[in-house]
């Protein structure tokens, strides 16, 4: 968990060194040149003035389906990094009776436990850096977002509900809600699992980081961390219903009593 939360700072950090790169104010085209552009921003900016063209004109509605489309493509590694995650969870007492017999702090007692613990992933079939993976390949996309939206005139001129998407929420209303709809999406990927300091640390920290870039980012950004949000909301709770419907008759029972 702890190289998650670190592998989670440095991502955004990225994110915010990347998107203060020079190009952010080259208009995208079919001209521009280089891997980035050429594989990431500029095919996000064709599809999304594609899917405006099909919907009538709206890049708003554009990007809210580009959105369900590339959370419906990495769905095969949400589920994967969801059934990792329980796999994780189960051999949770395995790992803790592994600590407790190399529970000596010299060099070579803590390469032995390293080794028993990636034979025991080995021996389940886990890999317990699946629940990054995700996260790795939403950041390109993400990045890829933000300039696409900012070098292409269409969509960033344009305005959809009460916001333009190319300026910030006036009203600071979809960072708000982007920020509640990821504490929502940490709790439910969360349930079922064990509670530790840096778990709980991991809940409030991501919405937090998540409402301060939205106050500064394009409102169509704030849009796709929304849609994004509430579509893995969706998805865990069919992929994890079991474990969370179980965890509510728990406390439910508990309360009972």
């Amino acid at each position: 968990m702890k190289k998650r939360i670190l592998l989670s700072f440095g991502l955004l950090s990225v994110f915010l060194f990347l998107t203060g790169c020079s190009e952010i104010k080259k208009p995208i085209t079919s001209e521009s040149s280089g891997f980035w552009n050429e594989y990431i921003v500029y095919p996000l900016s064709w599809v999304i003035k594609e899917g405006a063209h099909i919907l009538g004109g709206s890049y708003g509605l554009a990007l809210i389906v580009v959105t369900i489309l590339i959370r419906l493509a990495l769905l095969p590694l949400m589920i994967k990094q969801t059934r990792s995650s329980k796999a994780m969870q189960a051999l949770q007492p395995e790992m803790k009776a592994l600590r407790e017999k190399y529970s000596s702090k010299d060099q070579k007692t803590q390469q032995k436990l390293q080794q028993e613990t990636m034979a025991l992933f080995s021996k389940h079939g886990v890999n317990p850096m699946a629940g990054c993976f995700p996260l790795i390949v939403q950041m390109p996309i993400l990045i890829g977002f933000y300039h696409a939206i900012s070098r292409t005139r269409e969509i960033a001129s344009d305005s959809f509900l009460w916001f333009d998407l190319g300026e910030k929420d006036p009203y600071y209303i979809l960072p708000i809600v982007a920020g509640i709809t990821t504490f929502i999406q940490q709790k439910i990927m969360m349930a079922g699992q064990q509670a530790n300091p840096q778990m709980a640390m991991m809940t409030w920290m991501m919405p937090i980081m998540i409402v301060f870039f939205a106050f500064s980012f394009p409102a169509a950004l704030s849009l796709y961390w929304v849609v994004g949000n509430v579509f893995m909301i969706v998805q865990t709770y069919f992929i994890k219903g079991p474990d969370l419907r179980s965890q509510a008759s728990g406390n439910a029972g508990g309360a009972k009593k």
